[in-house]
């Protein structure tokens, strides 16, 4: 069965840091690109990073520098670690994994989500 499971969202202080995690299963990771979408309450989807299966990584604007993505293939695992946190940072982070030539927060395999929160 093919799954993604996200981990590490929870609440934290604006200037803060986070570490969200990826589990996946069902498949490889090196055979799609991996990445993080977030959708906030009455806002749309946004990609917000991603990293192809040529190695290729994606940041969004609006978090360039502050967000950092990685993967470890043996453990199967993308991260995507979040730091200098805003308030309006705060959403439900999806891990996503499909084919490089859409947009990655329409892609066709999904976690559940992290809800990460951000007081500030």
């Amino acid at each position: 069965e093919v799954q993604l499971v996200e981990s590490g969202g929870g609440l934290v202080q604006a200037g803060g840091s986070l570490r969200l995690s990826c589990a996946a299963s069902g498949f490889t990771l090196d055979d799609y690109t991996i990445g993080w979408f977030r959708q906030a309450p009455g806002k749309e989807r946004e990609g917000v990073s991603c990293i192809h299966s040529d190695g290729s990584i994606y940041i969004a604007d609006s978090v360039k520098g502050r967000f950092t993505i990685s993967s470890d293939l043996a453990k199967k695992t993308e991260y995507l670690q979040m730091n200098n946190l805003k308030p309006e940072n705060a959403a439900v982070y999806y891990c996503a994994a499909g084919q490089s030539a859409i947009p990655v927060e329409e892609y066709g395999i999904r976690g559940r989500g992290a809800q990460v929160t951000v007081s500030s």
